[in-house]
């Protein structure tokens, strides 16, 4: 028996784990570099007051090459602790990218916006920062009050000056960090709103050009992006100031402790030795946290960028390992659904309650706005279900793994989107393409003459979006996708939209050898001739089930009452009930589209 799941931690959380032994390992390798960073003030030191006073050339001699190779030891250390850093981000990359990726697909399925993609950027943004140079900052900066303690051993006056300064030098990175904090936040969400509006756009590009919009678009688009450098000038400004401030105060804490030194030696308190090792000694100390103020902003954006990634995990919680259900039959109910679009508190579907059984074909009809695509989205699992469940072979579609399920289910939305690739990769689902599967998808969908007539067949790279096909040969690929592997449900949402008299003929055909099969099949269309396949009908109209049953039933209603012949003349027909004829506007508004089924 499973134990019951438990909440651990975030894919966040691991991912980090998985970097945390490099960053004490940098730590450690930290220290030694540190240490080594003595050799140059000691040089110096040793220069100044012994050889100067010695004129000994091989006592320079000797330092110099001691010098020289616990330099060289400081560099492969530092080199060392570079490439720990580097594959270790490598790790984290690996380790949070799956789960990512996941959490992204499955946001922007719930909110239906392309922010999500945000998220990939974010993770470049973390593994960056992690093992670029700012780490390395930040590790050197506790070693900075040692410095600034041996500048105390030194004289006190000198090690007062080396305090002093990193004490200003570390005001000014926070007073940076206060003033640029709200500029860079709102330019950070500017940037990623004009970016988003940009990439959206780009997806009507034919519709721009046609009707003349290219003014239009470039106005809003500017308007964002004059937003983005408005908010940027303003914390480059303000991080100018505190920039130019840091410079004067590092270049005036080098001439104070100089001539601070100086007084001191002119008063023998110290030598020259220790004057020259004083400011290197201060340098060192003051070098990380002026460099922590350089790269505030990279850090700044990093902490959004995580706070980010944070937000989006905990909104979508990782999904656990599930019972491997067996594969389903097609047997698919629906109980009290109710769904609301993303983002949105209005439901489109109200308590909708059905049955189909494994190989029937039921056919979803209705005016537009009905419901009938929220409905078709829901029973694939492509929209969360607010209220009630949808069922597959009894079990609540949620309790299958959405991997493994996809595999058993067919689908073709109203708006066919292919991907760049072959048109063999595009029907096997961009995953291992097997030639006989492949070509078989494509002769059930009646689609095979089509693509062979391609200048290279199955392999015809089809570009982004399929943008060499023309609309009808994108909706019957993407219908030979549906049927790849022979899946136990389809679901169709205007499979014919697109297509000519001959497609739509060609669909019918396809459709009647899908059912052969045992297939179960929701088609959502507003053609009449493709109700002839269906076993049953539902009439959708603003977000309820109006009628449902056996297509002739359903039909038969629709075209309401008429004449019958009898006797002694023309009698009106039986009444039609209650919750039919009762408004008879709505009526021939749903019977519409089924006139020609007759």
């Amino acid at each position: 028996m499973r134990a019951p799941q438990k909440s651990g931690p975030s894919p966040l959380s691991l991912a980090f784990a998985k970097f945390r032994p490099a960053l004490v390992a940098t730590l450690v390798f930290s220290v030694f570099c540190n240490i080594l960073m003595f050799v140059g003030p000691l040089y110096m030191l040793q220069i100044y007051d012994r050889v100067l006073s010695s004129r000994s050339n091989s006592t320079l001699i000797a330092l110099t090459v001691i010098a020289g190779a616990m330099l060289a030891t400081y560099a492969i250390l530092d080199l060392i602790r570079s490439r720990v850093l580097v594959r270790a981000g490598v790790r984290f990359d690996q380790a949070l990218g799956a789960p990512l990726f996941r959490a992204a697909l499955t946001a922007a399925l719930q909110s239906r916006s392309t922010n999500s993609s945000q998220a990939l950027r974010d993770m470049d943004q973390v593994r960056e920062f992690w093992t670029g140079s700012a780490v390395l900052t930040l590790c050197d900066a506790p070693f900075a009050p040692v410095f600034v303690a041996v500048c105390f051993l030194l004289h006190p006056y000198l090690g007062l000056v080396a305090l002093g300064g990193a004490l200003i030098l570390f005001a000014l990175a926070l007073v940076n960090e206060l003033v640029t904090r709200k500029s860079l936040s709102a330019a950070g969400k500017s940037q990623i709103d004009a970016s988003n509006y940009a990439t959206s756009t780009m997806r009507n590009i034919e519709v721009i050009q046609a009707l003349g919009m290219q003014s239009a678009i470039h106005n809003r688009w500017a308007a964002k992006h004059q937003e983005v450098l408005g908010w940027q000038a303003a914390a480059s400004d303000r991080a100018g100031l505190i920039m130019a401030s840091t410079k004067f105060v590092r270049q005036f804490l080098q001439v104070a402790i100089l001539g601070v030194g100086a007084y001191l030696s002119v008063q023998r308190e110290i030598s020259p030795g220790l004057m020259i090792a004083a400011s290197i000694m201060m340098g060192r100390a003051l070098a990380p946290v002026e460099q922590a103020v350089g790269q505030w902003k990279g850090l700044m954006a990093t902490r959004t960028a995580w706070i980010r990634l944070k937000a989006l995990f905990d909104a979508v919680p990782p999904q656990h390992e599930r019972t491997q259900l067996p594969p389903p039959k097609g047997a698919i109910s629906t109980e009290g659904l109710v769904v609301t679009a993303p983002n949105r508190q209005i439901p489109i579907l109200k308590g909708i309650t059905f049955q189909v059984e494994p190989g029937e074909t039921i056919a979803l009809i209705g005016p537009s706005a009905a419901g009938k695509s929220t409905l078709a989205r829901t029973l694939v699992g492509a929209w969360p279900i607010a209220q009630g469940a949808v069922r597959l072979d009894g079990s609540d579609l949620r309790h299958y793994d959405a991997e493994r399920l996809g595999r058993f289910i067919g689908y073709l939305p109203q708006d066919v989107e292919l991907f760049a690739g072959t048109i063999s990769e595009n029907i096997a689902r961009l995953g291992q393409v097997d030639d006989a599967e492949v070509i078989a998808a494509a002769e059930l969908a009646g689609v095979n003459q089509i693509i062979q007539q391609l200048p290279d067949g199955y392999d015809t790279q089809i570009g982004e979006g399929g943008a060499v096909l023309s609309a009808g040969q994108r909706q019957r690929i993407g219908l030979a996708r549906a049927v790849y592997g022979t899946p136990n449900l389809i679901v169709l949402d205007e499979p014919n939209a697109s297509l000519d008299q001959a497609g739509d003929e060609a669909l019918t055909e396809a459709l009647k050898r899908i059912k052969s099969r045992g297939t179960t099949i929701v088609l959502v269309t507003h053609k009449p001739n493709l109700l002839g396949v269906a076993d049953k009908v539902m009439v959708l109209a603003e977000g309820t089930m109006k009628m449902y049953g056996p297509t002739e039933q359903i039909l038969a209603q629709l075209r309401g009452p008429r004449a019958v012949p009898g006797p002694t003349g023309p009698k009106p027909a039986e009444p039609q009930p209650a919750s039919i004829a009762a408004n008879p506007s709505e009526r021939i508004a749903l019977a519409s589209d089924t006139r020609g089924a007759r």
